[in-house]
C-alpha cells in the first residue's frame, strides 16, 4: 500500500481515501457542540477525512463544522472526504436511499465520499434506531444483504455517493457480497475494530487479497463509554510493551498504536475532543517503526474486543461468532 503525497490511499474503484481519519461518534454525555468544535479543530490541524454515521446523531453539527471551514477558506468541499453509514433500520433495499438522503440533508451536502453498511445485523424499520419490544429485547429484521448492496450500488450510480463499502463484516459476509451474481461494485473497504489487542490479521489478509482496504476504529482501545464498551477489558494505552516502544521513539503510546496500523496498510480512525491530542495524533506521519518493533506489537494480540454488542448477539447475521 502506497501513500501518495496527499497521504491518501487509492481504493479499488479508483477514488482516494486519506489514510488517517477523524471520528465523530459522541457519547450521549458529550454535548453535540463539542463534536462540532472538535471537527473544526481537526480540519485546522490537517485532517481531511471525517468519519460520521446516521446513528451518531451529530451529522448536522459535523456538516456545520465542515461548512464553516469551507466558508473561512481553510478547505474546499472536494478537499474533505466524508464517510456516512447506513443504519440497520434501513437495510431493506427500498429504504437505503432514504437513509442516505437524510444524511445528505442534515450535512447539507450534495454527495458523500463514502457510504458504508454500518452493521450486517438488520433491525426493524422505523423511527427507533434500536427498536425494542415490551421485554426490552431488540427487534431484529431479516434482510438479504446482497439486495441491500444492490441498493447501495444504485446510490453510487445516482451520483449521491462516490464510493461504497461495509463495516463490521466478517470474511463469510464479505464473500457473500463478492460472490453475488451481477456484482457491479466491490466494497472499497471494511471498517472494523482493530488495535494491537485485536490485530485482525486473518481479516486483513483476506481483504488485501481481494483489493479491499481495512479501516480501523477503536485504534487506541476505546474511550470507555458504558453503553457499548466492555469495561472489564484492559486499557490498551497502559500496556507496558506499547509504553516501552513509545519511550524508544520518544512518542506517546497512542501515536505508536496509530503508526502500527498505518504501516500495515490500514486506514486509521481516531477521535478526541481536545486540541492537544488532535494535534499530537496527526504527527503519525512523522516517524517510522522498525520491522522488529512491528513484530513485537503483532505479538500483543489477545483477540480482545472493546465493542460490546450483547443486544445483537442472537441475530442470525451477528458477525462476531465466526473467528
Amino acid at each position: 500500500m502506497e501513500l501518495d503525497e496527499d497521504r491518501c490511499i487509492k481504493m479499488n474503484d479508483g477514488n482516494k481515501i486519506p489514510a488517517v481519519g477523524f471520528g465523530t461518534y459522541s457519547p450521549d454525555e458529550v454535548q453535540k457542540s463539542k463534536c462540532k468544535e472538535a471537527t473544526k479543530v481537526a480540519i485546522e490541524v490537517g485532517f481531511r477525512h471525517i468519519d460520521g454515521a446516521f446513528i451518531y446523531g451529530v451529522e448536522e453539527e459535523v456538516g456545520q463544522a465542515i461548512r464553516e471551514k469551507i466558508a473561512d477558506g481553510t478547505v474546499k468541499r472536494e478537499d474533505i472526504f466524508y464517510t456516512g453509514k447506513l443504519a440497520s433500520n434501513f437495510h431493506r433495499p427500498e429504504l437505503v436511499r432514504s437513509c442516505l438522503e437524510q444524511s445528505l440533508k442534515k450535512l447539507q451536502f450534495e454527495y458523500l465520499d463514502l457510504f458504508i453498511i454500518h452493521m450486517p445485523t438488520s433491525l426493524k424499520p422505523g423511527p427507533d434506531l434500536l427498536p425494542m419490544d415490551e421485554n426490552g429485547k431488540v427487534i431484529f429484521d431479516i434482510v438479504d444483504l446482497r439486495q441491500t448492496w444492490e441498493a447501495m450500488e444504485a446510490c453510487k450510480d445516482a451520483g449521491l455517493v462516490k464510493s461504497i463499502g461495509v463495516s463490521n463484516f466478517n470474511i463469510r459476509q464479505l464473500e457473500m457480497i463478492l460472490n453475488k451474481a451481477g456484482l457491479k461494485y466491490k466494497p472499497v473497504l471494511n471498517q472494523v475494530e482493530c488495535h494491537p489487542y485485536l490485530n485482525q490479521s486473518k481479516l486483513l489478509a483476506f481483504c488485501k487479497s481481494n483489493g479491499i482496504l481495512l479501516e480501523a476504529f477503536h485504534t487506541l482501545g476505546s474511550q470507555r463509554g458504558k453503553m457499548w464498551i466492555d469495561l472489564s477489558t484492559p486499557v490498551l494505552l497502559d500496556d507496558p510493551v506499547l509504553g516501552a516502544i513509545a519511550k524508544k521513539y520518544n512518542r506517546s503510546p497512542a501515536l505508536i498504536a496509530l503508526r502500527y496500523q498505518l504501516q500495515r496498510g490500514i486506514v486509521v480512525l481516531f477521535k478526541s475532543f481536545t486540541r492537544e491530542r488532535i494535534e499530537e495524533n496527526f504527527q503519525v506521519f512523522d516517524f517510522q517503526l522498525s520491522a522488529e518493533d512491528m513484530k513485537i506489537i503483532d505479538g500483543m494480540n489477545k483477540n480482545i474486543t472493546y465493542l460490546k454488542l450483547t443486544p445483537l448477539e442472537d441475530h442470525p447475521q451477528f458477525p462476531f461468532r465466526d473467528e
